[in-house]
């Protein structure tokens, strides 16, 4: 068997989670579930202006406050720490950096930002102790905007820079300026996607105990990443990483938000250190929206040539990436990302892409679900709607000529190779899938009523697999991003998977589990998956993220079991005194292929054989246990994709749109379990419906932080979520063992192209022209209004 083949059996069949028992009966374990002897409760004061410089801080009341066990300013935790806050992508050479530290030491410069911290022998004497703090602001101008950050007498958030720009970077592919000036037709726009965030039902936390005798620190951390959370651990604290222990118990969601490391695990660290005892620290509700990384708010101005048929021969564009008041862990990446896959699945001989950080008085840019991906998609779907309107063809007919063809993979982009893909035969999917269910009829019923229903498309690509160390060191990460996984068999039969991937609700665990069993031959019940914890668990370079858990985990998973597997027919031909290639395994019994009746030895015969009565039972030669490691850095990343179709409902008189229906045909090679690959797709749609139409983080022109609660920041619930169709199709990543891709970001990626294409097809008279999501009904109804007296919305 090679390592890219799979017996039949477990893969591709839709089993019940292993990990919903426990999360659906209350017996998960979460941070904040977790209490230690001696532990104090920690809270933070965070800056309540936008840009200030700090002149003094007075933590004498707070400290003289029975129950205070220590209080940190920021020039305590600048001396206490070894580097400052690290970026792990650097994708920019000469981009300027905001070297920041876990507390502000002479500016603020967001609503937020972390001044002073406080241990306390409980949560709400911390919280008092916070009102006792005197910090003497001098308020200095602040920049709202990206327009305000770019105007030439903008106060500078850094002094010592001659600008708010912290980098530029332009990628070229063949000759733009030829492209367009040959061009039949050129159409431009400028577009805006708002500025949003992931919001997990499990709010950050983390519990820190530094050992005084022992110099060691251990850590449980709700996050994606625990590896490289000690790994940035360590070096912030200059404390070697043999001696930091990171334990990631349940984690109710991560979206991204939990793969960035923050200042609240650095302080809590502090903390322990200064009082000798372990320091719990919990972000609440309120300050997430101002603590948590932000995310996806851009301006893309972008522009394509084409010839009259509709052939897309250049693209340009930029993308502005409104960054905050300081780097976060990924710095400019999703904003990069962006730029690097502007054209998307088009075949475009000629494109340029521009990216552009900002930085402005606003929390820190970070990760979220899709990273740069659902911006770029806006941008292009967006400009190939426009160009069809301009040729007065269907917006399908324009994507079917320019997608990439089958032959031309794997298939240079400006930055990436895609590996494989049949993109016209997806599109076609969704197509047939409208066509199936009856939308068309239903759109001309409703105009019947007098009532406003719309279909639109997008078709996107995902980056997944994330991926071979050298590219993305390369790139500019700073970081491992392999996967280690470890496969044994116990003295009893039993199979352990350990793993240093983080269980988010996703899935992995039944994943990884399917792999092992399948491979192996045995039941699912019989595969245990264990991770949580960087002392016993194997390594993982980048964590749960990038959609790359099922891709690189289950394909190192897939090729230990394959070894593993190899052992166990050759211990089992020897006690059969048969060969071990005419043997074969089913449900953990094995047999002489084609003799079910026949003389046979279970897993637990092998185990036993291997561990306890090895003498005369184990081959010469055969060293004793069972357990395979493997280390899979894979040569290229892996693209899916997928086309999105949307039937939606507009009330032309109050601006609301409502999703009736959403499907999309995707692909992500071997699917494991059609199951979880559904969900991960119906909830990665879910937020991206959110985004198209209510989500949004706002700020005032003074840069005060407007969204700080549920009451503000509108997330859809069951009622505005429709129906889901997923249609699966498959072609294998011939360079990832199993075939498998990812998937966990296809259902955000194309939603908000889809649904403005919805919108703009249910109200076709208007002519509208969408370009800054969310839609929400007032911003519609300006459009609606402008479309009808022909104003400037």
């Amino acid at each position: 068997m090679t390592q890219h083949q799979l017996p039949p059996g477990m893969i591709g069949a839709r089993v019940r989670r292993k990990e919903d028992p426990r999360l659906l009966t209350g017996r998960a374990q979460y941070v904040d579930d977790i209490v230690l002897p001696g532990m104090l409760e920690a809270a933070i004061l965070r800056s309540p202006h936008p840009h200030a410089r700090i002149r003094g801080v007075d933590t004498s009341r707070a400290r003289a406050l029975p129950g205070v066990f220590e209080v940190l300013t920021g020039p305590d935790a600048r001396d206490a720490c070894a580097a400052p806050q690290p970026v792990i992508w650097l994708m920019i050479p000469d981009q300027r950096m905001t070297d920041q530290y876990a507390l502000a030491v002479d500016k603020v410069r967001y609503v937020g930002q972390p001044v002073a911290v406080v241990a306390a022998a409980n949560r709400y004497i911390a919280e008092d102790a916070l009102a006792l703090i005197d910090v003497d602001y001098e308020v200095l101008p602040a920049v709202s905007t990206l327009d305000a950050a770019l105007a030439e007498d903008a106060p500078r958030l850094y002094e010592d820079w001659p600008d708010n720009v912290s980098c530029r970077q332009t990628i070229p592919k063949g000759d733009v300026e030829k492209a367009f000036a040959e061009a039949d037709v050129i159409v431009s726009e400028t577009l805006t996607f708002g500025r949003q965030m992931g919001a997990p039902l499990e709010t950050r936390g983390s519990i820190m105990s530094w050992d005084p005798f022992s110099d060691r620190l251990d850590a449980w951390l709700s996050t994606q990443s625990p590896n490289l959370a000690r790994d940035l651990l360590g070096e912030v604290l200059g404390l070697p990483v043999e001696r930091i222990r990171v334990r990631t118990p349940d984690v109710g969601g991560g979206f991204g938000n939990k793969f960035d490391f923050y200042a609240e695990e650095v302080l809590a660290a502090l903390l322990s250190k200064r009082t000798g005892r372990p320091v719990k620290l919990i972000e609440d509700r309120y300050e997430s929206f101002a603590a948590n990384a932000h995310s996806r708010e851009q301006r893309i101005e972008v522009a394509v040539a084409a010839q009259a048929d509709g052939t897309i021969t250049g693209m340009r564009g930029t993308v502005w990436a409104v960054l905050g008041g300081q780097l976060g862990t990924v710095g400019i990446g999703p904003c990069w990302l962006s730029m690097a896959l502007l054209s998307g699945p088009y075949d475009i001989p000629n494109v340029e892409g521009t990216v552009v950080g900002v930085v402005t008085n606003r929390s820190p840019y970070g990760s979220y679900r899709g990273w740069g991906q659902p911006k770029c998609n806006f941008a292009h779907e967006r400009i190939v709607e426009k160009l069809a309107r301009e040729l007065g063809m269907p917006a399908n007919e324009i994507r079917r000529r320019n997608l990439i063809a089958p032959e031309k993979f794997p298939y240079s982009s400006p930055v990436f190779f895609y590996d494989s893909g049949n993109y016209a035969e997806c599109l076609s999917a969704a197509e047939q899938a409208v066509a199936e269910r009856g939308w068309a009829k239903r759109v001309s019923s409703a105009a019947d009523e007098g009532r406003c229903l719309g279909i639109g498309y997008s078709f996107h690509i995902e980056i997944t697999a994330l991926g071979p160390t050298k590219i993305m060191n390369g790139a500019g990460l700073q970081h491992g991003s392999f996967d280690e996984e470890v496969v044994r068999i116990d003295s009893s039969g039993g199979v352990t998977v350990r793993t240093g991937l983080s269980e988010l609700g996703q899935g992995i665990e039944t994943a990884l589990a399917q792999v092992a069993a399948d491979t192996l031959g045995v039941p699912l019940d019989s595969v245990t998956v264990l991770s949580g914890d960087t002392e016993t668990s194997p390594f993982t370079g980048y964590g749960t993220g990038a959609s790359r858990g099922a891709a690189l985990g289950g394909g190192a998973v897939l090729r230990a079991s394959t070894r593993l597997r190899d052992k166990v027919l050759r211990i089992a031909g020897h006690l059969l005194e048969a060969s071990p290639a005419d043997l074969e395994i089913n449900n953990g019994r094995i047999s002489v292929a084609g003799t079910p009746t026949g003389p046979s030895v279970t897993m637990r015969d092998i185990g036993d054989a291997t561990y306890r009565r090895l003498a005369g039972n184990l081959p010469d030669g055969e060293a004793p246990t069972l357990e395979e490691r493997d280390v899979l850095d894979p040569d290229n990343v892996a693209f899916s994709y997928g086309s999105t179709a949307v039937l939606v409902e507009v009330d032309h008189e109050t601006g609301q749109v409502n999703v009736l229906e959403y499907l999309l045909a995707h692909d992500c090679g071997t699917v494991i379990n059609p199951m979880i690959v559904d969900g991960q797709i119906h909830g990665g749609a879910a937020q991206g419906i959110a985004g198209a139409l209510y989500e949004e983080i706002l700020y005032d022109t003074d840069g005060q932080l407007l969204t700080r609660s549920f009451m503000d920041y509108l997330m859809p619930t069951a009622s505005e979520i429709p129906t889901f169709g997923t249609v699966h199709l498959t072609t294998t990543a011939d360079h990832i063992p199993g075939g498998f891709k990812g998937m966990g970001e296809a259902g955000t990626i194309g939603a908000a192209s889809a649904i403005t294409a919805a919108i703009e097809n249910a109200l076709p008279d208007l002519d509208l022209h969408l370009r800054r999501i969310p839609v929400t009904p007032p911003r519609l109804l300006a459009q609606i209004h402008a479309a009808r007296t022909g104003e400037t919305p």
